[in-house]
Order: C-alpha cells, then sequence, then structure tokens
C-alpha cells in the first residue's frame, strides 16, 4: 500500500486529493476517503495538496496513526 490517508481526514474530507490524483484510486467513505492499493501509482500528488495533512507514504505513518492501515485495507476488502 503505497499511501494511507489517516485520523485528519476524518469528517474533513476537502477531496483536494481527489482532483490532483491522476489514476482515480481515491475513494469516498463513510467519514473519510480511502486510497485504493491496486490501482494507486505511487506518484505523491495527493500527499502534499492535502489541506490538513492526512496522507502519508506507508512507511511514514505516525505510529499512533498505524490503525488507518488497517482500516483502509478493509474498505477494499
Amino acid at each position: 500500500m503505497p499511501f494511507v490517508i489517516t485520523s485528519a481526514c476524518v469528517n474533513e474530507k476537502a477531496a483536494d486529493c481527489v482532483e490532483v490524483c491522476p489514476v482515480d484510486c481515491i475513494h469516498e467513505g463513510d467519514d473519510q476517503y480511502f486510497i485504493d492499493p491496486d490501482i494507486c501509482i505511487d506518484c505523491g500528488a495527493c500527499e502534499p495538496v492535502c489541506p490538513v495533512e492526512a496522507i502519508y507514504p506507508d512507511d511514514e505513518v505516525p505510529e499512533e496513526e498505524e490503525p488507518f492501515i488497517l482500516k483502509n485495507v478493509n474498505f477494499f476488502k
């Protein structure tokens, strides 16, 4: 999974990331957006445009945000 959207997105859903994604891999959930790891090309376009800094490369997710990795995986099951 290249990128993960974390807690800062919950109930924020600014959608700036959706607009810049070249492969449309960001999908809206009930309370936040999620990045489809099977479609994401790891370009990183989403990360700098997030106004709440909710997007991290999967290997840089802060420890307190790690539950959002599993939340993302479960969204696409």
